[in-house]
């Protein structure tokens, strides 16, 4: 069977693991706040009536694609196009072609940073097959002016956190909303994930500083994730709506179904 992502890359390992996907998110909802295309998302309403919903939807979407076979995949790179040409036709317009970029972008930076946060650096290889996959996603829904690898990618990548960041009052809102439904333990919670993985133009846009009462205690992390304790400790923080999808990020979803 021939798969989208390739059975022992990398980008299946970030993938596996709940607590590397929970610090993906967590940048990703730094990012989306200062994205100067993040009116798109209110738009529709979806975005401030539920910002965890709406995060966690593109996450479901990313581990389809990661964990498919290459049909399935496509299938839902297709049905995501779909989805963001239907709000095109409604509004009107189109998103440009950087804000598609900008996502994919995100993607590429947050599944590098939050897997060598919590667990190790990667390889300049593991980091360009990280690129290929997400650039693939991009090729399949026809955004134009992709890097053709890695090394260009980061280039564009520094080039999008200069140009296409701003606090806004949409950056304010969505702010108020995370707050409003994380609880003030968790959006704290949060602020630790994010001053660790965001790059240096979100913190200073968003104040977040640099430094995070997190960064000693991930030695220990390492050391103990795997035990029940561990999970039972990240379980008890999570929002009770999204427990179990938050607990069913760990492993391949592929070989939970097929069990």
């Amino acid at each position: 069977m021939e798969y989208f992502v390739a059975p022992g890359s990398v980008v299946r390992s970030i993938w596996s693991k709940a607590d590397v996907v929970l610090f993906i998110f967590a940048g990703s909802a730094a990012e989306f706040a200062l994205n100067k295309a993040v009116d798109w998302l209110y738009f529709t309403g979806r975005l401030p009536a539920d910002p965890l919903a709406r995060l966690f939807s593109t996450v479901e979407y990313a581990r389809q694609i990661v964990f498919a076979e290459r049909a399935g995949a496509e299938r839902a790179i297709d049905t995501i196009a779909a989805i963001h040409g239907a709000v095109e036709a409604k509004r009107g317009m189109n998103i440009p072609d950087w804000a598609y970029r900008d996502v994919l972008y995100m993607l590429v930076s947050y599944s590098i940073q939050a897997f060598e946060v919590l667990e190790r650096p990667l390889t300049e290889t593991e980091k360009a097959e990280v690129f290929d996959v997400f650039g693939r996603v991009g090729q399949r829904m026809g955004i134009s002016g992709l890097p053709d690898n890695f090394t260009e990618w980061q280039v564009a990548r520094e080039q999008h956190l200069n140009e296409h960041l701003i606090h806004s009052h949409f950056t304010a809102d969505l702010y108020k909303q995370y707050r409003h439904h994380l609880g003030p333990v968790r959006y704290r919670l949060l602020l630790e994930a994010q001053r660790l993985v965001a790059p240096t133009q979100v913190r200073q846009l968003l104040q977040l500083g640099r430094r995070s009462w997190l960064r000693p205690v991930l030695p220990v992390y390492r050391r103990v994730q795997h035990l029940a304790f561990s999970r039972w400790l990240r379980a008890s923080l999570l929002p009770s709506a999204y427990k179990a999808q938050i607990l069913a990020l760990d492993g391949d979803p592929g070989m939970r179904l097929a069990a």
